[in-house]
């Protein structure tokens, strides 16, 4: 019976990740993304709640906001690895902006401290992203 050969790397020798769309991925993607929308979806309706009582109504909106953030998150997974590193690093910015700011307005704050604390957010997300992408390709 023939064995395969040990194969021998040298030192120091990188050897490259596998493709980000591979199917393990994608759906560990999905996972991830899911997950984040239960969060996110409930963290919408607890704040439109607001201590107040459970209603059809904050259920269904809880429901749909989680659905929409899991289906852009994964969208934008599947889009992103194409674009430039520039416009990733701005894509997943406007999408953690975006977020953070609708949530943000959700707590009753004015439209212009939600654009600010928004776009806050949205600087902070594109520095570490940028930095990502740049140090890693």
């Amino acid at each position: 019976m023939a064995h395969a050969a040990p194969v021998h790397y040298a030192p120091g020798a990188r050897t490259t990740p596998p493709p980000a769309s591979t199917p393990a991925s994608a759906s560990r993607w999905a996972g991830l993304a899911l997950l984040m929308g239960v969060v996110y979806g409930l963290w919408a309706c607890a704040i439109r709640r607001d201590g107040g009582p459970i209603t059809t109504g904050n259920v269904m909106f809880g429901v749909v906001t989680g659905l929409v953030f899991a289906a852009l998150m994964f969208a934008l997974h599947r889009v992103a690895p194409a674009l430039p590193r520039e416009l990733r690093a701005l894509s997943w910015t406007a999408f953690a902006g975006i977020s953070f700011g609708f949530l943000y307005s959700l707590a009753g704050a004015s439209v212009l401290r939600s654009t600010v604390m928004a776009l806050v957010v949205a600087a902070g997300v594109f520095a570490v992203t940028f930095y990502r992408y740049y140090t890693t390709e």
